[in-house]
Parts: structure tokens; sequence; C-alpha cells
């Protein structure tokens, strides 16, 4: 495994005069010191109440505008069914619960930098000083990279899936598909890929910590691409390989990319021993 090693003291002596900003201090915790496995379950719990809070605001602005979202989710499933089919609901609450489940989604979406800044401020007492400089770049990439897989989604995956599933419709079987199944599909897809598109942001957090390497991702590429597989075959909602293609093709284009950013942006450091080899 290519990670990066732990330095000797001789060569923590070399890095501390080649880069200034590394130290031999513990992480820095709140009050100063460790914090309890008790302390840490109620730095989590705050940090999840803040999320569901701006996921709450971010609800209530969705839900006012709850129409244009509506559309703009629901009527591309509708143009791309065949002529003369459309959507159905078939329980009384089941277009009202709907609404409400798509506001959540926008709402989400909408908190999305909120929600990335907490679980910075939730991993952040466990990093060095120099370390939480990160903490802008890592909101702002894995905010730009949910929306981004989000968009992907809906543009490109989605509307794949779902036209496969249209085609099978005969002069027999008609394909007119309920609202609350095809909105399950939907979400399911957005949030596979807005998490799976976190890819790079994630690559690029463990390279500038030295706890991943270009050649360590370049090494494992075929196991990567297995994992990546396996992983949009399970997510995927379809069983003939068409969403399972279009979910892995975008996220290894992706792990690709990653290799570029760890080489670009990774940790490098000049180990040297006792013996001066």
């Amino acid at each position: 495994m290519a990670l990066v090693p732990f330095p000797s003291k001789a060569a923590k002596t070399v890095l501390n005069d080649e880069d200034p900003d590394w130290d031999d201090q513990e992480p820095e915790s709140n009050g100063g010191g460790k914090m309890s496995f008790l302390e840490h379950l109620d730095e989590l719990r705050r940090r999840i109440m803040y999320s569901l809070l701006a996921v709450a605001v971010g609800f209530g602005g969705a839900f006012y505008y709850i129409d244009t979202v509506f559309r703009f989710v629901m009527e591309p499933m509708q143009r791309l069914l065949p002529a003369g089919q459309t959507l159905i609901y078939t329980e009384p609450g089941e277009q009202f619960f709907l609404l409400i489940k798509i506001g959540l989604m926008a709402g989400l979406i909408l908190a999305s930098p909120v929600v990335f800044s907490q679980v910075w401020l939730f991993i952040a007492p466990g990093l060095y000083s120099h370390e939480k400089k990160l903490a802008i770049p890592f909101v702002l990439m894995a905010t730009v990279f949910f929306v981004g897989g989000a968009a992907f989604s809906h543009y490109v995956v989605f509307p794949i899936v779902w036209r496969f599933f249209a085609s099978y419709t005969t002069d027999i079987v008609t394909f007119m598909p309920r609202v609350e199944p095809a909105f399950s599909m939907y979400l399911r897809l957005i949030l596979a890929l807005g998490l799976t598109f976190q890819l790079p942001t994630l690559v690029l957090f463990l390279a500038k910590m030295g706890m991943i390497t270009p050649r360590f991702m370049i090494r494992n590429f075929k196991y990567a691409v297995m994992i990546i597989v396996l992983a949009a075959a399970v997510l995927s909602p379809d069983g003939g390989g068409v969403g399972m293609l279009a979910m892995a093709g975008p996220v290894i284009v992706l792990y690709i990319f990653s290799i570029g950013l760890a080489w670009a942006f990774g940790k490098k450091r000049r180990v040297e021993t006792e013996d001066g080899e």
C-alpha cells in the first residue's frame, strides 16, 4: 500500500526545516484537550441538528416555489413517455406527500453548503492547524460536485434509465407509472450520483494530508474500477445494466481526474534517513 509512511524522528527534522507548517503537535480539539467519546457524540448531535435546521430552511424556500420545482422534476418524465401516456397516482395522499418529498430533496440541495460545512466542523478538531486551511476548498468542492452529480443524474442518467423502461410498451401492455415509485427512482439516482461525485473532494483532502498518493491510485486502478462497477450495480434501479453503465462511466472518469488532483496538489515530502539515503 503506497500510503505515505509516518516520518521518523530524523525525517521530521528535515521536514521541519523544509515545511514551516509541519509540527509535532497533537491535533487541536475543543477546550485545548482531547475530546472524550461522549463529547464526540455531543458534537455529532450538534452538527446534525444544524444540518437539519439548514435543510428545513431550504425546504421552506423550495416549498414556496413547489409548483415550479415539481414541474422541473416531473415534466421530463412525462415527455419521455410514449404519446398518450401519463403519470398517475392511486392513493389519496400520494401526490401531497410527493410534494413534501420533492421539497425536502430541493431543500437538501439548497442547504448542501451548510451541511458540508458542518461535516468539516465535525472533523476539524482532529486536524493539524495547517490542515484546517482546507476548510473553504473542501466545502466549495463538496458543494459543487454534489450539485454537479445531482444535475448529471437529472439531465443524463435518469432520462437514459427512464427511456429504457418506457421503451417496453406494446400494443398489449401500456406503461402508466405511478408518481411515487417514479420519484423514488429519481431520488435514488440523484443521491447516488451526488455522493459518488464526492470522489475528487475526498481524494484531494486525503492527498493534501499525505494519506494517499497518485502512485497508489494508479497501482490499484483495476480494483477501483471493480468497486465502482459493483457500487453502480447495487445503486442502479434497473437490472438491464443501462443504469449501471450510466453511473459507473462518469465515476471512473472522476477517478482518473482525482489521480491528477492528487499529483498536482498532494503533499510532497522529501524524507531523509539518518544515513542520508
